[in-house]
């Protein structure tokens, strides 16, 4: 990551961003990716995500655009990495819960979360979050059960 320090710009756009999060409609739709959506299979996202209309699939599209509107914010150097991955990392959980279908999913849409992806490739911190959250994930799926990760 970058050795600079952040600027009050990057500090304004994070509360921006958290801001946005805590909207009736985005927080309705991220509770429902955290507790209620509980993939099994990529067949499982692909039938949501062709599933138009339906809350379920506006409730995925809406997460995935806005955690990928804040990884472009990083990525294209908009907003700093070192603290917009301090202060997030609900957009790594919602990646681990879909990290076992994200190329079966791809394969039908192409860009599905290839943003928030591309973060754990440039930053070892993000990559490093993400292997955690994969392994949580992975145990909660051979359990069967997905509570949401605080962090």
């Amino acid at each position: 990551m970058d050795t600079m320090l952040a600027t009050n710009a990057d500090a304004q756009l994070v509360l921006k961003l958290y801001e946005l999060r805590t909207e009736p409609r985005m927080r309705t739709a991220r509770t429902w990716v955290a507790s209620q959506f509980r993939p099994q299979t990529a067949q499982d996202c692909i039938d949501i995500l062709h599933d138009y209309g339906s809350l379920e699939c506006g409730y995925l599209l809406q997460v995935e655009s806005y955690w990928e509107m804040a990884a472009a914010f990083v990525l294209h150097g908009a907003l700093d990495a070192a603290l917009f991955l301090s202060c997030n990392s609900e957009n790594l959980f919602v990646l681990a819960k879909l990290h076992p279908f994200l190329r079966e999913i791809r394969s039908e849409i192409p860009q599905f979360f290839a943003r928030t992806e591309e973060l754990t490739t440039r930053f070892k911190a993000a990559r490093l979050r993400l292997e955690e959250m994969i392994k949580v994930q992975e145990g909660r799926r051979t359990q069967g059960s997905q509570q949401p990760v605080e962090g």
